[in-house]
Order: structure tokens, then sequence, then C-alpha cells
């Protein structure tokens, strides 16, 4: 194997610190691009006369889509390559929203929202964190991880109070007009600077002492190794629990709040755009909750951590519908904070979970299979909820029973154990590896 060099760039700054930013770059925008149909829901509804059952099972779709795509394309990512991967579901992502410009039919949003944003934005999903962390860091991983996990709410953030104010003041065709123009933005960059490996550049990863090997490329196509990965984690009781927890995870976040807290918010009276700068407030105290969730994950054990997140998240869930209003009050403030630190922290340490129970060769797609529970449950409470408040007139029900699953979740979390090492699938590691 060819020597390689742990140097820093001219600037002095090492390369995987650029190719995280770029990674950074793009899950903010694949959260943007996912979160905004949260915001475009009612105004959909209200122009073409669609129930919000329907526009709800495209959201649902969209996000289920976007979980079970993820240990597909981490498998992809090691045969084709991250920066390749990346930007066609980029581009993905710009056909698909600037194409529901025109839509006139019900199927045509089940289309464009569900399958391909849902496709695309599952190309990108924290998966591509996982790869980008094991491959190019082995000191401050967790860490990473953190700022990697955060790039969700920071998508809220950035883009969904322009959005709201985008779809109230102009209508929401030019919101999505928006995120499409900001996935093409991104192409270019992308394709320059996602590098795969450090040894591409003639570096070590962050923090390594010795070169890992450099796998020839997989044996396996994508779809067979994400599959035969899923057979080797289907037999291990500790992937049915950090799958069936995160499945919880996604329920009480990217299913029920990020998809109908604007909803739930405009049914007591609140305009959407002041619902959707909540969210970003959310997203504000997710940054610091995730990166801090990531430092912790280097020093804690990760099940505590997680034993904490859910069951906090839970009691917050059974008492917030009590605190909705037309305004802000200091109780739903207090909510939203801690939400907020809440939200995604669960995603560092059950990264670290899977790398102690599948080994750092396989963690990658097997990551990928847990987070596509994750986005299963955030899809089915999409659904749920959106049932609910048809049938009942509110969304209580739905609060309660996810705040309800959040503290199962906190208790089943310390079954996890690392079983005895299962051999990795036929063929070399995927990217994202520094087994060897």
């Amino acid at each position: 194997m060819t020597a390689v060099q742990e140097t820093p760039s001219r600037t002095g700054l090492h390369p995987a610190w650029k190719v995280a930013a770029v990674t950074l770059l793009a899950l903010v925008a694949s959260a943007a691009f996912r979160s905004s149909t949260g915001v475009l829901i009612d105004p959909v509804h209200e122009e073409f006369g669609w129930s919000l059952t329907t526009i709800s099972g495209a959201v649902s779709i969209n996000l289920v889509l976007f979980g079970l795509t993820a240990p597909f394309a981490a498998a992809l990512m090691g045969r084709f390559g991250v920066g390749r991967v990346v930007a066609v579901a980029l581009s993905f992502v710009a056909v698909g929203s600037g194409a529901t410009l025109l839509m006139t039919q019900v199927w045509q949003l089940v289309v464009l929202w569900g399958l391909v944003i849902g496709f695309a934005t599952g190309s990108m999903a924290l998966v591509l964190g996982a790869v980008v962390a094991n491959a190019w860091f082995v000191e401050r991983r967790g860490l990473v991880m953190g700022v990697f996990s955060a790039a969700n709410a920071t998508g809220q953030l950035v883009v969904l109070p322009a959005v709201a104010w985008l779809a109230t003041h102009e209508g929401w065709r030019a919101a999505a007009a928006l995120t499409a123009v900001l996935a093409l933005v991104l192409v270019p960059l992308t394709l320059a600077w996602l590098i795969d490996r450090p040894a591409d550049v003639g570096a070590l990863p962050y923090g390594a002492s010795e070169a890992p090997a450099v796998p020839a490329g997989p044996a396996l196509g994508a779809g067979r190794a994400a599959w035969n990965e899923l057979k080797l984690g289907a037999r291990s009781p500790a992937f049915w629990l950090l799958a069936g927890t995160f499945f919880i995870c996604g329920w009480s976040t990217n299913g029920l709040i990020q998809t109908h807290f604007v909803g739930m918010a405009h049914d007591h009276g609140m305009p959407a755009t002041t619902a959707a700068g909540l969210l970003a407030v959310v997203g504000v105290f997710d940054i610091v909750g995730t990166i801090g969730s990531g430092w912790l994950s280097d020093r804690v054990d990760p099940r505590l951590l997680l034993f904490m997140y859910y069951g906090l998240r839970g009691l917050a869930l059974l008492a917030g519908p009590t605190l909705m209003g037309p305004g802000l009050s200091m109780p739903l403030g207090l909510f939203i904070v801690f939400y907020g630190l809440d939200w995604v922290a669960t995603v560092p340490p059950t990264v670290a979970l899977c790398r102690e129970v599948f080994g750092l060769e396989r963690s990658s797609i097997a990551f990928g299979w847990v987070f596509a529970a994750h986005m299963v449950g955030a899809g089915v409470a999409a659904e749920v909820a959106g049932w609910s408040r048809e049938v009942s007139g509110s969304y209580d029900d739905a609060w309660w029973l996810a705040g309800g699953l959040c503290i199962l979740a906190a208790f089943a979390i310390f079954g996890v154990r690392a079983p005895a090492r299962t051999p990795a699938p036929d063929g070399p590691p995927p990217v994202g590896s520094d087994a060897g």
C-alpha cells in the first residue's frame, strides 16, 4: 500500500474538516428540502381541496422512502463514490421540487413529494454523515457525528422561515422553486469537494496514526450488499431494539412535530409564519443539543444518554397539548427549547451503539437500516396524526401516543448488548470503513 502522510493542506487545515463542511451543507440542504413539505401542506390543501389525509399520505411516502433509501445509498457510495451519489440526489431534488410547480393531480403530488424527493433526500440522509465520519475521523468522531446530526435542525433554521414567508406572501410555488434552485447550486460543489477517502488526497483520517486498508470496491452489487447486511443484522436482538427505538424517535420528531406542528398550532389560532418560526427555534437549540450529545457520546455510555433523551421527550409530549395557544407563552417556549435540545440528540449515541454492536466495518450500512426504521416510524406517524386530526378534530391523541412510545423506548434501550462479532458480508467493507 502506498505510504500516506497525515499532513494538513496548504491552509493548515486537515482535509477531513473540508470534507465535513461540504457534507454538512448537503445534509442541511436535504433537511430543508424534506421539512419544507410541512409548511406547504395547508396551502396545497386550500388550493386543490385535497384532504389532509391524502396530503399526509404523500408526506408519509416521502418519509418512509427517505429512510428505506439510506442503506442502499451507503452501499452505492461504496461502489460509485460519495460525491457522485450526492450530486445525483441533489439533481433529483431539483427536478422533483421544480416539477411541483406544474402539478394539477393528486397522483403527481404523490410521485413528486413522495417518490422523487423521498428517494433523493434519502440518498443524503444521516447515513451520509456516518459514512464520512467513519472514513475521515478517528478522533472527534462522536463530536463530528453530532454536528452532522444537527444539520437537520440547521436546515429548518435557515430555510423554513423563508419557505413559510414565501408560501404566505408569494404562494407555495415560489417556496418550491426556492428549494429547486438551492439544490442545483450545490451540485458542482459536491462533485468537486466531497472526496471518498483520505488516501485519495494523500492524508490519514483525522487522529489516525497509520493508514487504513483501502478497499478496491465492493464485490457485491450495492443492493445485494445492503440486503446482506439486513439479513445479518436481523439475527441480532440488539438490531431490533436499535431499529425499534429509532422507529419511535422518527415517530416523535419528523413524523409528528416536523410534519404537523404548524397545522396543530394553526388549529389553536397561531399564524403559520409564527409556528414555522418556532420550528426554527427548535433548530437553534437542536444544534446545541446534538453537538453536545456527540461530545457526550465519546465519554458516556450511550444507553444512559438515550434513556434520558427518550424519557424526557416522552414527558414533554404528554404535556404538550396543554401548552398550545394563539401566541407564544412561557410554558410553550420552554417546550420548544427542550424539544430543540432533544430533537436528534439520539443520533450520536445510536451511531455509537451501531459501531459497538456491528463493528466499524459494518456500521455504516447497519446504521442505514436502523435509520430506515426511524423514517418508517416518521412516515407512519405522519399518516396516523393526519388521520387522527380528521377523525377527532384534534392532534392531542397523536401527541399522547407519541409520548407513551418514547417512554417505552427509554427503558427498551437497556436491552442493547453487543453480541459475539458476526462476520461481515462477502466482499471488502464499504466506503466509510477504516477496518483493515
